[in-house]
């Protein structure tokens, strides 16, 4: 849902930073990795200590190294395989970090049992939506579904409530709901995410099935 639109707004407002990388010399895979770097230190450091202000600041600016990489190997002319898998597997890595780090937080000093494992969902559930696109695609299937809760709407809903309830150090009060609130919703996201999913291989393997069937035939 978001990333039609976000990714469109973000890779022409990041086109000129992304040539300037190229006019350096820095490659696409060097951003990923960066990018990936910096947004599992910032989720890794902050967040099981409560800064969750600082961690989103971290964290945003790197997270979209995402969209610099590859506006970078477009305008190179070097998109590949490669990098798509390598991309693809590091945005893994990001989402479980800043997950990850709710949920030591919640486990520790959060002191809240219950959205630990939320968090923990949150983050196993995101694994599983993409891994069901990727699997039916491996099998021929195109997956061709936009999910409610896909990972731009995690990490949009997600990060926008870290940032926001990590104001109550600033003594902005009431803010600590907000995020506690955005678990819940990436979850149930997530799993109707996760149902849209199984629900458009199972309709489109029925279909290949029977074409097949009828060929055969």
């Amino acid at each position: 849902m978001l990333n039609k639109y976000a990714r469109a707004f973000f890779t022409r407002v990041l086109t000129p930073f992304a040539a300037l990388l190229i006019r350096l010399g820095v490659s696409p895979d060097a951003v990923t990795l960066v990018g990936t770097g910096g947004v599992v230190a910032g989720a890794l450091v902050f967040y099981p200590r409560g800064e969750f202000f600082w961690g989103t600041v971290v964290i945003t600016l790197f997270v979209f190294s995402d969209l610099v990489d590859g506006n970078m190997a477009r305008q190179l002319g070097r998109s590949s395989r490669w990098g798509a898998f390598l991309d693809s597997t590091l945005d893994r890595v990001a989402d479980s970090a800043i997950f990850g780090g709710l949920a030591l937080w919640y486990a520790g000093r959060g002191d809240s049992l219950a959205l630990c494992a939320i968090a923990i969902f949150c983050l196993a559930s995101g694994q599983v939506v993409s891994y069901t696109k990727a699997r039916g695609e491996a099998i021929g299937l195109p997956v061709d579904v936009n999910g409610l809760v896909e990972r731009a709407e995690r990490l949009v809903i997600t990060l926008v409530a870290c940032g926001l309830s990590g104001l109550h150090t600033f003594g902005v009060p009431g803010v600590e709901v907000l995020l506690p609130i955005a678990l819940w919703v990436v979850a149930v996201g997530s799993a109707v995410t996760l149902g849209q999913r199984v629900v458009t291989v199972r309709r489109e393997s029925a279909e290949a099935d029977a074409v097949a069937q009828g060929g055969n035939g």
